[in-house]
């Protein structure tokens, strides 16, 4: 069996029946067969004893890799159509948000988000977590409405009108809140409110970016660019 990871909660020596049929059927895992287990805070090294269903393994070795980013991390993005928010979901659990929430604001297109969609996109954030060697997988929220974004102790929010550059007014020892609006970008009243709740403009350049690549230009600077 190629080297694989596994989401198994509280690291019981069972997988789910979901990774077991990944593993057995798709894998073709074998008694004997060594994988890395995963739970959101550690992770192991693990070795099969029962193909199951559900699969059954013993844990070898337990590790504490050092792959997050070392401070919370809340990206803050509205509802987009289609699948461009489970585009930014997978490629934000790449780059170490540890918690992704949902906007409905002015200029959305979507208004809401269906449970359905919210399943799938908590999906797509372990898959990614997986592939990219996290130990932790980004929590993945219902919408809510932009006036019910609380306080912080550092936020950046992208905005055209900005001058103010990342590298400039980063703090990366203090946990971060990022804010990303719809095509269009946030209404000036909405940037204002956020303002208000700790939120600082800060520009991505000369060129206008989709809502989706800024969010994840603003998320990379703050995370694995320059603005670290």
């Amino acid at each position: 069996m190629r080297p694989h990871r596994a989401f198994s909660p509280g690291l019981t020596g069972v997988l789910p029946l979901r990774e077991t049929r990944h593993l057995v059927e798709v894998l073709r895992a074998r008694v004997g067969d060594r994988f890395t287990v995963f739970d959101g805070e550690r992770e192991a090294l693990a070795e099969v004893v029962d193909l199951g269903p559900p699969l059954r393994y013993r844990v070898l070795e337990e590790r504490r890799p050092e792959r997050e980013v070392g401070v919370e991390v809340v990206l803050y993005v509205a509802l987009l159509k289609g699948d461009k928010l489970a585009e930014v979901v997978r490629a934000a659990t790449e780059l170490g948000a540890t918690r992704i929430q949902p906007l409905v604001t002015r200029h959305s297109v979507p208004k809401e988000m269906g449970e359905g969609k919210l399943r799938r996109l908590r999906a797509v954030a372990l898959e990614a977590a997986k592939q990219s060697g996290r130990v932790r997988v980004p929590e993945v929220l219902p919408p809510i409405p932009l006036k019910a974004v609380p306080q912080v102790a550092q936020g950046l929010v992208a905005h055209v009108g900005a001058t103010a550059r990342v590298r400039e007014v980063l703090d990366p020892e203090k946990p971060l809140a990022l804010a990303v609006g719809p095509e269009g970008g946030f209404a000036e009243e909405e940037v204002a409110l956020l303002e208000a709740r700790g939120f600082t403009p800060v520009s991505l350049g000369r060129r206008i970016l989709r809502a989706e690549t800024a969010a994840l230009a603003l998320l990379a600077l703050c995370t694995a660019g320059e603005g670290r």
